[in-house]
């Protein structure tokens, strides 16, 4: 690992000979170093990880304002109308004895005592009278001295207050805070991937036929990655010859490669072969889980991560979770994916050599449920971690939420 993050990570080797899925995660996330972060406007940085510290550039709201469509009132009541304030315009002061017609969002201007609901007055000539609506209390006291319906200034923040802290995921609420703080451009990590697509024995397209089988780990992780934040910048097949590979391997630009297949000792299977002629460091070379035991992480010469994942789809979302999360997470900067509790409703068995990812749904294994299936994921609402023995009725495991999220 001399070329990931510098750290020591404890592998932990179970007596099948292979990493323990536990230390495969922390072995693929430690190993990996954050993708460097790039200014952009804010326009473009939805999707990306906030990589800096955001202070508010004024005070939120800036002055007072109003929340409700109404009046402005300085002093009792009656009051004599001198105009309107509207979002955007700066008032003059009110003396007492008068009142402005005032929008929501709109500054409330000094020397007002409140802003008076709408419905709660009613208008005669230039004059303003409190009305029968108007709570009780103030038609008695014929004054609105109750800023109930201001928006104080700073009420949401102050300038400088931090708004947001690096490793923030930016969404439209994210984006819409940053730009309400004031800011034009910000520094965000947007790591992307480039996916490999081994297999002379695949199809683009239609049914399986003539011994071939159609893709599927192609199009599920076009849509995957960008779930973890990857951008797919190219998805490539390759053909089945260690050259191929190896030239594609070498050609990758993203911040991360991501192959199918080829990861276990097949006669086609030259991924480790090309591995070791780029002078790869094996990060993680097979993994003590069922499905996906032959995946791998490797670090490039340049210290770019690579992901092998098995050429079973079950086995290669084993592999996703296993590795390819963690991967993705560290390149963004963000800590070890978390897991979720669930309690498991049936006896769940397990061999004692490795962990098993098991589709569940209600807490009980689907069907359809092999390495090279998935249907019963497809119906599952969660991906359960059942250590080595199984787990009896009852007992609560790790779980992954649904894959792909719903």
């Amino acid at each position: 690992m001399g070329r990931g993050r510098g750290v020591t990570v404890p592998i932990v080797i179970d007596h099948v000979g292979v990493m323990s899925w536990s230390a495969a995660r922390t072995a693929a996330h430690g190993a990996t170093l954050p993708a460097p972060p790039l200014l952009v406007p804010l326009g473009g940085a939805g999707g990306g990880v906030l990589a800096q510290v955001v202070h508010a550039r004024s005070d939120l709201p800036t002055n007072d304002t109003s929340a409700m469509d109404g009046w402005a009132v300085a002093g009792p009541a009656p009051w004599r109308i001198v105009g309107e304030v509207l979002a955007g315009c700066l008032p003059e002061p009110l003396a007492t004895g008068t009142a402005v017609t005032i929008a929501t969002g709109a500054m409330v201007p000094a020397g007002a005592d409140g802003v008076l609901r709408r419905e709660w007055a009613q208008r005669v000539d230039d004059q303003l009278l409190l009305g029968t609506a108007a709570p009780t209390e103030l038609r008695q006291a014929q004054q609105v001295a109750t800023r109930q319906d201001v928006r104080p200034a700073g009420q949401e923040c102050r300038a400088g207050d931090v708004v947001l802290t690096p490793g923030a995921r930016l969404g439209p609420v994210e984006i819409g805070l940053l730009a309400a703080s004031g800011q034009d451009d910000v520094l965000v990590r947007r790591a992307d991937a480039d996916v490999l697509v081994l297999g002379d024995e695949l199809l683009s397209s239609g049914p399986a036929r003539d011994g071939r089988v159609r893709d599927a780990l192609g199009p599920m992780l076009s849509q995957w990655l960008p779930t973890f934040g990857l951008t797919v910048r190219s998805q490539r097949r390759v053909a089945d010859t260690a050259e191929d590979l190896l030239a594609e391997i070498t050609s990758t630009k993203a911040h991360t490669v991501v192959t199918t297949g080829s990861t276990a000792q097949g006669p086609v299977d030259h991924l480790h072969r090309a591995l070791r002629e780029l002078g790869a460091d094996l990060v993680v070379d097979g993994v003590a889980v069922r499905p996906g035991h032959p995946q791998l992480m490797a670090l490039l010469p340049d210290g770019r991560p690579l992901v092998g994942l098995p050429g079973n789809p079950l086995a290669a979302v084993s592999a996703v979770q296993t590795i390819l999360a963690p991967v993705a997470a560290a390149l963004h900067g963000l800590p070890m994916p978390g897991l979720r509790p669930s309690v498991v409703t049936v006896d769940v068995p397990a061999g004692l050599d490795a962990t098993r990812l098991l589709p569940l749904k209600d807490g009980a294994p689907v069907l359809f449920a092999g390495p090279s299936m998935l249907r019963g994921l497809a119906m599952a609402d969660c991906l359960a971690v059942i250590p080595p023995g199984g787990v009896r009725a009852g007992g609560v495991v790790d779980t992954f939420p649904p894959i792909p999220e719903r």
